[in-house]
Formats: C-alpha cells, sequence, structure tokens
C-alpha cells in the first residue's frame, strides 16, 4: 500500500512542479510587455528563418531528391518539433547539462528534498519559451500531412517524436557528463553537440555518402531526429523495424548516458566541482 501511494504521489508531484515552473516562466515573459513582444516575434522569426533556406529549395524544385515538397516540409516540421519540445522539457540549461555541473549548480538540485531525476525533469519546464518553436513546427506538419498521400498514424508519430527528443537529450547527457572532468572543455563541446545536432537534422542523408551517412547515424547521430523516423512515418522506408529504429536508438543512447551520468556524480560526490572554488553560491 505505501508502495503504491509513492507511485502515485510522483505523477501528481510532477504535474505541481510543471504547473510551479510554468507560472515562474510565464512571470519572467510577461513582466514587461515591450520585452515580451519583442522576444515572441524575434524568436518565431529565428526559428523560422532556420528552415527557410530548405524551404525555398524545395518549393522551387518541388522536392529535394526522392522527397516531395509535402514530405520535406514535414520532416522539418518534425525537426522543428524536436526542438519545441526539448526547449518545453529541458529549458535552463538542463539541456546544457554540462553547464549545471561545471558551474557548481548541481549542487542546487542535490539539496533538494527529491530526487535528482524529478528535478532534472522539472525544472527545465518553460512553456513560454517553447512556443515560438512548437508553432512553426505544428504548422508545418499541419500543412504537410493534408498533402500527403500516405497517411501518417498519429501513434507512430507521437511514438517517433518522443524517442528523436529521447536520443537529442541522451546525446547531450552523454557529451555533458564529461563536465565530472572537464568543465570548461566539456562546456564548449556540449554546446557544440546541440548546435550540430539542430543545424544538421532538417537535411535528408539520402544523398550523403556511405561513410558520411554511417557517421551521421552513429558518432552524431542526427538522422534519428528526423531523416530516419520521417522516412519510416511517410512509407518510405518498408523495412519491417522501420518504425522501430529510432526508438531503439533512443534506448541505446539512454542506457549510455545514465551510465556516464552516474559514473560523474561518484566523481562528483568526492571532487564537487571543479571549476568554480571561491565564488559565492558556486563555492
Amino acid at each position: 500500500m505505501a508502495a503504491e501511494t509513492r507511485l502515485t504521489a510522483f505523477p501528481v508531484r510532477i504535474l505541481r512542479l510543471w504547473w510551479v515552473y510554468t507560472r515562474l516562466n510565464l512571470l519572467t515573459l510577461t513582466r514587461d510587455l515591450n520585452s515580451f513582444v519583442i522576444w515572441t516575434i524575434s524568436d518565431i522569426i529565428t526559428n523560422v528563418t532556420a528552415v527557410m533556406g530548405m524551404l525555398f529549395l524545395a518549393t522551387r524544385f518541388q522536392g529535394i531528391g526522392v522527397w516531395s515538397l509535402a514530405q520535406t516540409v514535414f520532416m522539418l516540421g518534425y525537426a522543428a518539433l524536436v526542438d519545441g519540445v526539448s526547449a518545453l522539457f529541458f529549458n535552463y540549461n538542463v539541456l546544457y547539462i554540462s553547464r549545471r555541473i561545471g558551474r557548481g549548480q548541481m549542487d542546487h538540485l542535490l539539496i533538494q528534498p527529491q530526487p535528482l531525476w524529478m528535478s532534472l525533469l522539472t525544472e527545465g519546464f518553460a512553456p513560454a519559451y517553447a512556443v515560438p518553436m512548437l508553432v512553426p513546427g505544428f504548422i508545418m506538419v499541419w500543412w504537410a500531412s493534408v498533402r500527403l498521400t500516405h497517411p501518417v498514424s498519429l501513434p507512430a508519430f507521437a511514438l517517433s517524436l518522443t524517442a528523436s527528443m529521447i536520443v537529442l537529450i541522451s546525446y547531450q547527457f552523454l557529451w555533458g557528463s564529461l563536465a565530472f572532468a572537464a568543465p570548461r572543455a566539456a562546456e564548449e563541446i556540449n554546446t557544440s553537440t546541440l548546435e550540430l545536432m539542430s543545424q544538421l537534422k532538417q537535411y535528408p542523408l539520402n544523398g550523403a555518402g556511405g561513410l558520411l551517412r554511417f557517421g551521421l547515424v552513429t558518432a552524431l547521430p542526427v538522422g534519428f531526429l528526423a531523416w530516419i523516423p520521417c522516412r519510416a512515418l511517410l512509407g518510405m522506408d518498408t523495412s519491417a523495424l522501420s518504425l522501430w529504429k529510432t526508438p531503439c536508438a533512443a534506448l541505446v543512447l539512454s542506457l549510455l548516458a545514465t551510465i556516464a551520468f552516474r559514473k560523474g556524480m561518484q566523481t562528483y560526490a568526492k571532487t564537487g566541482s571543479q571549476r568554480y572554488s571561491g565564488f559565492g553560491h558556486r563555492n
């Protein structure tokens, strides 16, 4: 009975924390009307222009390679939603976990009266910051979906989108765990890995050479953020396990990230933050 009570208490606790962080996020943005309007418009423009190059090419040539215009727009929308959902749940440097580790902010999480995983799952919840990414993504996916000849299953779409997000988060935590040993270097690497993943995920990899394509689904698993799941959702990959490639990659990467993070936490328990030693709350 006690175990059941704890299990039901976790979801309620998470929902309550998400509500708290939603209010804080909204208060941060709406405390000044001018800043709110400027930030919202500029962020929407930034996220739209990030995919305009591919959109112009796809529109000019009615697609890119074997990808039709609707399929290309669907993939771009899917890629934008991966960024948007990740920003929704893992903002405030949770996605850049190396910053929290290297700057001594991990101590703030460890002293809270709740499990570390719950803090990481809730502290970065920022719906207001994610809206400028989610809205263009939803519009592109909707526009493409009504023009596709192959229907997209909503459960399959939700599964793939969740798996792609887990791939992105796990890869960030995998590299970010280096901050336990080399905080400054890891912060630079962690920033670059996210930028590379964000910039490359919108490109179809059909025309890439075999070696390059292999690298983009292994060492830098950018293919699992849009190209591979969209090929499965759009019926372009007809293999029996096409829909499960991205969830399997998410499972493998999440296991590797968990192992790396736990090993790092063992080191952190002995040494603490190695980057700052005498700067007030970062001590």
